[in-house]
C-alpha cells in the first residue's frame, strides 16, 4: 500500500507545487483535499478503518479526478 502524494507522484513539478500553494488559492484548497482523501485512503487500505468496496472505489476514483486537476494546474 504506497502512498500517492503529489510530491512522488509528479517530482519533476515539486517547485511549483510549492509556488502554487503559496500563490493560488483554489490549487491549495484542491491540494489540501487530495492529501486529506490519500491519507483517508491509506488508512483504509492499511485496515486501520474499515469500509465497503464499493466506497473505497468511490474514494479512489474521487482522489484520481483532484490528481487530474491538479495535474492541468501544473501543466498551464
Amino acid at each position: 500500500m504506497e502512498k500517492h502524494d503529489l510530491i512522488h507522484e509528479f517530482p519533476e513539478h515539486r517547485e511549483k507545487i510549492h509556488t502554487l500553494k503559496i500563490s493560488d488559492q483554489h490549487f491549495r484548497k484542491m491540494f489540501d483535499e487530495y492529501h486529506e482523501l490519500d491519507h483517508h485512503i491509506h488508512r483504509i487500505e492499511n485496515g486501520t478503518e474499515a469500509t465497503t468496496d464499493e466506497h473505497l472505489n468511490e474514494l479512489r476514483m474521487k482522489r484520481v479526478h483532484l490528481k487530474d486537476n491538479l495535474y492541468q494546474y501544473l501543466v498551464s
